[in-house]
């Protein structure tokens, strides 16, 4: 537990000016991010992300319960790795444990509603890796078991949890930067095509660029946004497999507030977001697990850098966050708002397009199109 001495914390009534969250005076040890009842944690999935939970979790001293994986060979070299106690030989068998208090969900996208379902049923506390679901029905579905069973249900898109946003936020509605009129946000990667079955590709791994990088972009302009975009114009370009591969889109809010976005897989471009306020634009560059961000100020073109939190521990933030919802924390609780707007303009867009994964077939069908990847 973190000592109560070097923790600073300071809220301000209704009405009054946000001041800094709370803050810790030395990060030294990653130990320091957290105040609340620590839970007993358990990783669904051994893939490269989980990797690095599990890296994070022990460097922490966290309690890491177990692991489970499709393949029991994988998880038994993933626990040996790690030193981790328990291999459970089935997703139930982990549900079952009593020991276990939150699970980690690293597996593909489309795998998701099925073992956050079975999670919340077992009254498990969820931690999901992005995208979270395949869309609002998926995700909507989750959150009113998450409410039934009073488990929590959380993003793990480092943009929701990482400090800098958090501070980036409190001064743009403290009326520090003025008024935001535009984001601008790309990202882009370049994924070989060579074995298109690969899960950047694969429709039936709910492949495209939308559920992998496109939820950073989106969510890191939500963020600052007065509300939730309504309207929405786009265009995307299909890999061979039929999910997308590159898209550009615009969105706008009641407030007028625009989104502009660029997103493509097979093209490196600048992971990079401009926030456009009526005082300052904010640059953030490698914004997925940015800790620091340059303003430039509109009077005079003086710059000031902000800088909050620490790369190496994003994951952490996240589980510091589950953890802080389960213990009442309400702020952390409201996170899975953004989540399900960014998800509801995700599924908007994909299906604008005609994109929809086999697990989608009934809507696809009612749409008359094929699902991806597959002909009429």
């Amino acid at each position: 537990m973190v000592d109560s001495a070097k923790i600073v914390s300071a809220r301000g009534g209704a009405g009054a000016r946000e001041e800094p969250l709370v803050t810790v005076e030395d990060e030294s040890h990653p130990k320091a991010l957290f105040a609340t009842p620590e839970l007993r944690w358990a990783l669904i999935g051994t893939g490269a992300i989980a990797n690095q939970m599990a890296q994070a979790l022990l460097l922490a001293d966290r309690h890491l319960v177990g692991v489970t994986n499709r393949t029991r060979a994988k998880a038994d070299a993933f626990a040996r790795r790690y030193g981790i106690e328990r291999v459970y030989g089935s997703l139930d068998e982990l549900l079952a444990d009593p020991l276990v208090d939150a699970v980690y969900i690293s597996t593909p996208h489309n795998t998701h509603i099925r073992f956050i379902r079975a999670a919340l049923e077992a009254g498990k506390h969820v931690l999901c890796e992005k995208a979270i679901t395949l869309d609002s029905a998926e995700l909507d579905e989750a959150r009113a078991l998450a409410a039934e069973r009073e488990v929590q249900l959380m993003d793990a898109t480092t943009i929701l949890h990482m400090p800098l946003y958090r501070e980036l936020g409190r001064r743009a509605r403290n009326g520090d930067f003025g008024a935001l009129t535009l984001a601008q946000v790309n990202f882009g990667s370049f994924k070989e095509y060579g074995d298109l079955t690969n899960r950047f590709y694969n429709p039936r791994l709910a492949g495209g660029a939308m559920l992998d990088i496109g939820v950073y972009a989106i969510t890191a302009a939500r963020l600052f946004m007065a509300s939730q975009p309504k309207e929405i114009v786009s265009l995307s370009t299909r890999a061979s497999t039929g999910v997308d591969q590159s898209s550009g889109f615009v969105t706008r809010n009641a407030e007028g507030q625009l989104g502009v976005f660029s997103l493509t897989l097979h093209t490196k471009q600048p992971k990079r977001i401009d926030l456009c306020f009526e005082d300052c634009y904010i640059e953030i560059i490698d914004y997925p697990r940015a800790d620091s961000a340059m303003v430039v100020w509109t009077s005079d073109g003086h710059r000031e850098e902000i800088q909050a939190g620490r790369q190496e521990y994003a994951l952490l933030y996240a589980v510091a966050d589950l953890e802080a919802a389960v213990d009442g924390d309400r702020s952390r609780r409201e996170l899975i708002g953004y989540t399900s707007d960014v998800m509801d303009i995700m599924t908007r867009l994909r299906f604008s397009w005609g994109i929809y994964y086999p697990e989608e077939a009934a809507l696809a069908r009612a749409a008359g199109v094929p699902v991806a990847g597959e002909t009429t």
